[in-house]
């Protein structure tokens, strides 16, 4: 640390100490200045001569008034003008008591605004010069006179570029803490938008697939002692949804690796394309499903895509779940304009419960997953029983700042 830095933590810890300091330095000036008289003749020089003790004493008071400057910088000019007023009055020789006056107004300055600063300084000097030239020893025009005029404004212009920069440097600081707090933010927030996409994902794999081994495994235990057959069939089932929920498993945590670990899986996510497998799980789970498509080979965006996926997904897992084991299910994929529409339909009772009742968070994933992509989800019951499901989403990925068509 600079001996400057030094010295300026110092001044910050004990600011009174330092103002004390101030003071007594320019009590030695003003001693100093108040025993010294300049003589004009044929060259400049310098005489000494003897102060009045009341110049000696308003020096003092002037002086001991300095320590206070930054307790009550108003008062204390206050003080020091009324001392400089007297002395101007009434010393002869005149002692520069002015200059207590001028430090008082360089502190009323830099601690205060601008308007403020331009009052307090034009009275200052209107006073202090209008006394000396008015009812002074000297001659109105008189270079001590003209002095105190010239001293109040530097007082103040100082005080006042002071607390201008002081004002600058305080705005680039908040600003630099707002900033990092912004990026702080910013950062924060998109964890939590990557830990909930990875949880819908993580959501949307387990429930599908724990659904279809649920199934199956239910069908094997109940037809294991008359149709062994079948029996193999469903653990066939299992093993490969099973195995099909792990290497989701394994593709979804592969994105949480760091740059120092194995090779994450490369495998593309999921999409439309995979539609007729996935609706074949449902149907070797024992569920009846009719898919219509009249997306005329649109290729989507693979967030879209995804998206379009996990509804279908989820939603025929809720089938699978929630309408009763005689429910038929309806999956339609239509392109209208800049959009595709995905519906799932059943017409099941609901002798189980209704999607959602247990606190899932299903129906929550799906809707996070449309709003994310600006898109319109609607789910309710069907007039006359069942469910549905109807997801608007663009084609094209829209900005947020983007207006919708």
């Amino acid at each position: 640390m600079s001996t400057l830095q030094r010295v300026k933590c110092q001044a910050k810890a004990h600011p009174l100490a330092m103002d004390a300091v101030l003071a007594a330095g320019v009590l030695v000036c003003m001693v100093a200045g108040s025993f010294v008289e300049p003589r004009h003749r044929d060259s400049v020089s310098w005489a000494l001569r003897t102060p009045d003790l009341l110049s000696l004493l308003l020096i003092a008071l002037g002086a001991a008034a300095l320590v206070f400057r930054r307790r009550a910088p108003m008062t204390v000019l206050c003080l020091t003008g009324t001392v400089s007023v007297i002395e101007s009055v009434t010393g002869d020789p005149r002692a520069p008591v002015a200059m207590s006056a001028v430090i008082a107004l360089y502190t009323v300055a830099s601690t205060t605004d601008r308007p403020t600063t331009w009052r307090v300084g034009l009275l200052t000097m209107t006073v202090l010069t209008g006394s000396a030239m008015a009812a002074g020893s000297l001659p109105w025009y008189a270079q001590e006179n003209l002095a105190i005029f010239a001293w109040t404004g530097i007082g103040a212009t100082a005080g006042d570029a002071v607390r201008s920069r002081r004002a600058f440097v305080q705005a680039i600081r908040e600003r630099a803490e707002r900033a990092e707090r912004t990026r702080e933010e910013e950062a924060r927030r998109r964890v939590a938008e990557e830990r909930l996409r990875i949880a819908r994902d993580l959501h949307d794999v387990v429930a599908h697939h724990i659904a279809l081994v649920n199934v199956q495994a239910g069908v094997a235990a109940h037809v294991m002692d008359k149709r062994p057959d079948q029996a193999k069939e469903a653990l066939a089932h299992v093993r490969e949804a099973s195995r099909s929920a792990l290497n989701e498993l394994r593709a979804t945590v592969g994105l949480l690796r760091q740059s120092g670990d194995p090779e994450a899986p490369t495998e593309p996510a999921p999409g439309l394309d995979r539609l007729d497998e996935l609706t074949g799980t449902f149907r070797n789970a024992g569920l009846h499903i009719e898919v219509a498509r009249a997306d005329h080979d649109t290729t989507l965006p693979a967030a879209v895509d995804l998206a379009a996926y996990r509804i279908i997904q989820e939603a025929l897992t809720n089938v699978q779940k929630h309408a009763g084991p005689q429910a038929k299910a309806e999956v339609s994929v239509v392109r209208v304009g800049p959009h595709i529409e995905i519906t799932v339909l059943d017409d099941g009772n609901g002798e189980n419960d209704t999607p959602g009742s247990g606190g899932g968070h299903g129906l929550l994933g799906m809707r996070e997953r449309v709003s994310a992509l600006r898109g319109t989800l609607t789910t309710g019951p069907r007039y006359g029983g069942g469910f549905r499901v109807h997801a608007i989403l663009p084609v094209k990925n829209r900005t947020p700042g983007e207006d919708p068509a």
